[in-house]
């Protein structure tokens, strides 16, 4: 969860682009971000990949007014409505997009080009029929953001008896990236984005770090297997919560413009 999903991106950018606040090059621009190139395949109307500039006009034509995304995981259907063709595909990439309007979703498919050593990243958009319903456990902004604070302080005060939060040279190069980044370019989400959703994205972002950490400093203090076990039942729900909050914060634009 460290790094920004390119659902995220796709949503975020896409629903400034489909609300005219932002320029196609500049919304292709954040959404590919290092990657090399994205293209969508699929899309109804075109007989082969095509291009995120032409493929998110296309969905504007076929009635698509926002974009929202889902972040599943085994177990937990989170931001998905169907149907399990969808489903299947989305949960093997742990992510997707749903469009509002439309009964469309994208998942992405990341693949590894070039000669080795030269490398890159390509990324291609399947296109697929969405069952069009509410999607799957997503809060709202507010629960979200509650919900985030009482996991945090849960989940703190069992690590910290165990002895096992993150620590070391490893963690703090990664924390200062991290804060690097959110130092360098502090446009978290696209324009047109409420701040609370701001707020509760980067705070679940910093959580999402705080567990990758925590499970790859190994065992830490936690020795004996009852400990182990306390700490994945510690770490387990507050992954859910801030996966939970990425998908409200993600998605708060198009809830946001539903209330009107």
């Amino acid at each position: 969860m460290l790094s920004e999903p390119r659902s995220g991106r796709l949503a975020a950018w896409g629903n400034a682009l489909l609300a005219g606040l932002v320029s196609p090059d500049d919304a292709v621009l954040a959404i590919v971000g290092e990657d090399a190139v994205h293209r969508v395949e699929g899309l109804p109307g075109e007989s082969g990949p095509v291009g995120l500039t032409l493929a998110l006009g296309r969905l504007r034509a076929l009635g698509v007014t926002g974009l929202r995304v889902a972040l599943p995981a085994p177990g937990h259907p989170l931001g998905l409505s169907g149907p399990p063709e969808f489903n299947k595909r989305a949960l093997e990439a742990e992510e997707a997009v749903v469009c509002h309007g439309g009964a469309l979703g994208l998942v992405p498919e990341v693949y590894a080009a070039g000669p080795s050593g030269d490398e890159h990243v390509e990324v291609v958009w399947h296109c697929l029929e969405v069952r069009e319903a509410p999607p799957a456990d997503v809060p709202s902004l507010g629960e979200a953001e509650r919900e985030l604070a009482e996991a945090l302080r849960d989940a703190t005060a069992v690590l910290s008896r165990l002895d096992v939060a993150a620590s070391g040279p490893v963690a703090e190069a990664a924390i200062d990236a991290y804060r690097a980044r959110a130092e360098r370019g502090r446009e978290v989400l696209a324009p047109g984005y409420p701040p609370r959703a701001v707020r509760v994205l980067e705070l679940a972002q910093r959580m999402g770090l705080l567990i990758s950490l925590a499970y790859e400093n190994g065992h830490g203090g936690a020795v004996s297997a009852s400990e182990m076990g306390s700490r994945v039942a510690a770490l387990r729900p507050v992954e859910r919560t801030a996966r939970r909050a990425q998908v409200a914060a993600y998605n708060a634009f198009v809830e946001e413009r539903e209330r009107g």
